[in-house]
């Protein structure tokens, strides 16, 4: 690595015991600009290396960007609006697979598996699908087999009438292709190549173990998605964090054609026409959940910081020797929330894990913009016995930053949000529960 590159000071020989001390040993991590980040990251050839430099660049990053977001003056926030973060999505060994645990190898569907399935099937076959019913009965996950048109339903993209169903999708998806004539082209303007180069980077750093979204057919719909997003709301733009949630959606719509081995499969193999489906449907259906959390991303992303607060006061009242104890520590809860919130969970849990929590949120009223406070809450209380275990402010944030959720499946997240769900029960109703 020649001179010019950042030198990261040894953090490890000497714990760093609050934030300050932390941030004045990694100051000079803010001089890497765009192309010393690749060729920086170039460095890391092998599996074991990645792993052993990670932790520490990824707190870093993730701990002085968000907590000097908002102390810094303006003219220095837009600046970090603009900057180009490192790739700091966590390792996650290949073993995290994206299929639910039971699509392959498993023993046969259980009879209560097959009972609720054939519920979906009635309700989904109804001329005018009961929305209400089919929430209540996708809360506790949805099978697989019909997750995806489920999924379009719940997400408010198509109707509840079962023959408009098809016109509604065929125009839609017109729809979106016309703007990609209209607009796509224009990602060279000078006006919006900025958004587009930071969408052209960030796009392979979004699951970069999997080798489905390595493919250049794949990271192509997801530019074109972002970035059709993007100048269709000028109010937010592109934000780093939006291009966690397309893929979701895109495997979701993507299993209605592939049953084994999703991570390897050539989506350039499908059909055309197909590709160009499961494209617009991701299109819409990011749009809809977009819609209701889109002060998470306008200027100073307002929705995070609040429920960044409301989620330090939650957990003031929930579990007071935690919150002391980030105190003692100087821990402050935007440090790691900030992400929680802007990625919706997705850089804590395996994707198959964030699939199935969305099953509940695309259920609950107000899931993404009102539930997953809750979850948060729950999420963090159950790390509890470790997180008092840390006993200075580094070993704190290299937890919170890389918590082990790596085997989780169903039934933890199952878990996750029926505390989730008793959290709000108690404190929804009653704000002033965990109001100081």
């Amino acid at each position: 690595m020649r001179h010019t590159k950042p030198k990261f000071n040894n953090v490890k020989s000497k714990k760093a015991s609050s934030f300050h001390e932390f941030a004045r040993s990694t100051n000079d991590a803010w001089d890497i600009d765009d192309e010393e980040d690749e060729e920086f990251l170039g460095t890391f050839n092998t599996t074991s290396s990645i792993q052993n430099q990670v932790p520490t660049i990824y707190i870093y990053l993730s701990v002085i960007t968000s907590y000097f977001y908002l102390c810094a003056p303006h003219s220095v926030r837009s600046t970090l609006q603009k900057q180009q973060s490192l790739p700091v999505r966590p390792i996650i060994p290949l073993v995290a697979r994206i299929s639910d645990q039971n699509a392959s190898g498993a023993p046969p569907m259980t009879v209560r598996e097959k009972s609720r399935l054939d519920k979906f099937r009635q309700l989904l076959a109804s001329p005018n699908t009961d929305l209400e019913e089919l929430r209540k009965h996708s809360w506790s996950g949805i099978p697989r087999e019909v997750r995806p048109i489920t999924w379009r339903l719940l997400s408010g993209y198509l109707p509840a009438n079962k023959e408009r169903r098809e016109l509604v999708l065929k125009r839609k998806r017109e729809e979106y292709f016309r703007f990609i004539e209209q607009y796509y082209h224009s990602r060279t303007d000078e006006h919006y190549k900025d958004t587009y180069r930071q969408i052209h980077i960030d796009i392979p750093r979004t699951n970069p173990l999997i080798p489905l979204f390595q493919q250049p057919a794949v990271q192509e719909v997801f530019e074109r998605i972002l970035f059709i997003w993007a100048i269709r709301h000028p109010a937010s733009g592109y934000v780093q964090g939006i291009n966690d949630l397309v893929t979701p959606f895109f495997v979701v719509f993507l299993s209605e054609f592939v049953t084994e081995d999703m991570e390897n499969f050539e989506v350039a193999a499908l059909p055309l026409e197909t590709q160009r489906n499961i494209e617009a449907d991701s299109f819409w259906c990011m749009s809809k959940l977009l819609d209701g959390i889109q002060d998470n991303y306008t200027f100073a992303q307002p929705g995070i910081q609040n429920k960044v607060k409301a989620l330090e006061e939650l957990v003031s009242r929930i579990d007071e020797d935690i919150h002391n104890h980030f105190k003692r520590y100087e821990v402050e809860y935007l440090q790691f929330a900030f992400r929680w919130m802007n990625n919706l969970l997705m850089r804590e849990l395996p994707l198959r894990c964030t699939i199935r929590l969305w099953d509940t949120y695309q259920a609950e009223a107000e899931g993404f913009s009102h539930f997953h406070l809750y979850v948060c809450a729950a999420f963090l209380i159950e790390w509890r016995k470790e997180i008092l275990s840390m006993v200075d402010f580094q070993g704190l944030l290299m937890l919170l930053q890389n918590l082990p959720t790596i085997h989780w499946g169903n039934e933890e997240v199952g878990l996750l949000l029926a505390e989730a769900y008793r959290l709000k029960y108690m404190f929804a109703d009653a704000p002033s529960h965990y109001k100081r």
